[in-house]
């Protein structure tokens, strides 16, 4: 990575925020949104907010440290309810499920961002986006949601990079979807799933797995660590301890994913569908 070149996009970031009369920024707490908050703070001071989902999709964990660190930086922090889990066409967890899901967030950002005053709302979306399946940033585009790292040509090994040289400790944050991500197309969401699989990735971080997915299969939890973390697992103690701790979250069968944690590991069912 080209230090000098992640400087200069940095610059070309401010400049593009500090164009705007205000800005609302879509909040996840993850690296991307943690980062381009900071830097819409830097360059807009008090006229910029973060708004966050509240929702069964995202970790009661991920919610309250997004509210943690707006009141730590003095950041405006709303929260608004997103409600995908009334619409009967997300809850039958189609191909184009996040789609769906980010129609109904970015019209509940914009009536924010109405109430606020604000013209602009801007996610955290960054150039590798674009090589997965990622129906969502289409919507987000068509609904006028700008993008300021993607101008900027902003890669997350920069924005990485960037966070860190900012001190901000979520800079080597492993990468976090929502919740609906877990459970295979075609498989209806509900809360009781939503709920099984944030105990169960939680049970996994509380033994010190930093990178975590379970695979939501009916009676399966089908678990994903980072590749350099399979070894971990395979300690007798260690392996016994989850085991016990999913199958008292509900599920009958634990098994490993021996490939380990890959990013859209779930999109190979789609094949066929452009990106």
């Amino acid at each position: 990575m080209d230090k000098d070149l992640a400087f200069t996009k940095k610059a070309q970031l401010t400049k593009r925020l500090k164009a705007m009369d205000g800005l609302v920024v879509a909040f996840s707490g993850g690296v991307d949104s943690t980062f381009l908050l900071t830097a819409a703070h830097e360059a807009l001071g008090n006229r910029v907010w973060a708004a966050t989902a509240s929702s069964p999709l995202h970790p009661a964990g991920e919610q309250a440290a997004a509210a943690v660190f707006c009141k730590d930086r003095g950041i405006v922090h709303v929260r608004f309810s997103s409600n995908e889990m009334a619409l009967p066409e997300f809850l039958s967890n189609p191909p184009e499920r996040c789609y769906i899901c980010k129609q109904a967030m970015m019209r509940k950002l914009f009536e924010t961002a109405e109430e606020l005053g604000i013209d602009h709302v801007a996610h955290g979306a960054n150039v590798d986006d674009s090589n997965d399946y990622r129906p969502g940033f289409r919507a987000a585009a068509e609904a006028g949601i700008l993008s300021p790292l993607v101008d900027a040509g902003l890669a997350k090994e920069e924005i990485r990079f960037l966070a860190k040289e900012l001190g901000l400790s979520v800079w080597d944050k492993p990468a976090m979807a929502c919740l609906a991500s877990r459970i295979p197309y075609g498989t209806s969401i509900t809360a009781e799933i939503l709920k099984a699989v944030e105990e169960a990735e939680q049970a996994l971080m509380d033994e010190g797995f930093r990178q975590v997915r379970v695979r939501h299969h009916g009676a399966v939890a089908r678990v994903e660590v980072a590749p350099g973390e399979l070894e971990k697992l395979m300690d007798e103690t260690l392996r016994r301890a989850v085991v016990e701790k999913l199958r008292r979250i509900g599920f009958d069968h634990v098994a490993l994913d021996l490939e380990g944690y890959e990013t859209g590991k779930m999109n190979r069912a789609l094949k066929g569908i452009a990106s």
